[in-house]
């Protein structure tokens, strides 16, 4: 059985480049913390590396010194991310990165350019009529055998409510469902696999591993 990945992270104050509402700020909580690592791990635990990656919402880099260790170019998409800074950040490590600004609809890359494309907590935030089109972008900037990894939320009453806690609607932010975005996964792709955080209110989180037909 393969060792499940663990995050490795940069001290929590060199983190920039991201507004407020960047999860960055839960990572060393008391039980949340705790699930947002662990989203992060399971996604990392389906990424096989390679030559290029494309995280889409790279947010603060919080997966990159993960990913550099698995991968030669380290791309990055990101609607509101300040990617000079958060560049500026991996640099000073000795990471290179190639990030900017974008959206997941229209990607401004080559057709068949990346070995994985990345998305954690990304396509809930889209609405369901919108996932047909980004998996249609994805497939088509991922190389023949190339693979998608995605994470999202599974929205519970206890999590609502865990997340209002810490000043989170996530109701007026959240607009698909894990099967609407698996479905729309499944029209574009061939599934790996779908696996879950579990939880003794229920699952919590679902990883989709899906890859590009050679």
């Amino acid at each position: 059985m393969a060792a499940r990945t663990q995050l490795q992270m940069l001290p929590l104050r060199e983190y920039t480049g991201v507004n407020r509402h960047d999860p960055i700020r839960f990572y060393r909580l008391p039980i949340i913390g705790g699930l947002y690592r662990r989203r992060v791990e399971m996604c990392l635990d389906e990424c096989r590396g390679g030559e290029r990656v494309l995280e889409v919402g790279f947010g603060s880099g919080v997966t990159f010194l993960n990913l550099h260790a698995l991968y030669l170019e380290i791309h990055g998409l990101d609607l509101t991310a300040q990617a000079e800074q958060v560049t500026a950040v991996f640099a000073a490590h000795r990471i290179i990165t190639h990030l900017r600004n974008g959206d997941v609809l229209h990607m401004p890359y080559a057709d068949g350019f990346f070995e994985t494309v990345l998305l954690i907590s990304i396509l809930e935030h889209l609405k369901p009529e919108q996932q047909g089109a980004a998996f249609q972008e994805i497939r088509r900037v991922l190389k023949p055998g190339g693979q998608v990894v995605y994470g999202v939320l599974m929205e519970r009453p206890f999590m609502a409510f865990m997340f209002r806690l810490l000043g989170t609607d996530i109701r007026a932010e959240h607009f698909s469902t894990e099967i609407d975005v698996a479905r729309a996964a499944e029209a574009a792709l061939r599934r790996v696999k779908l696996v879950q955080i579990p939880s003794l209110l229920g699952p919590v989180y679902e990883v989709g591993h899906f890859v590009k037909a050679a």
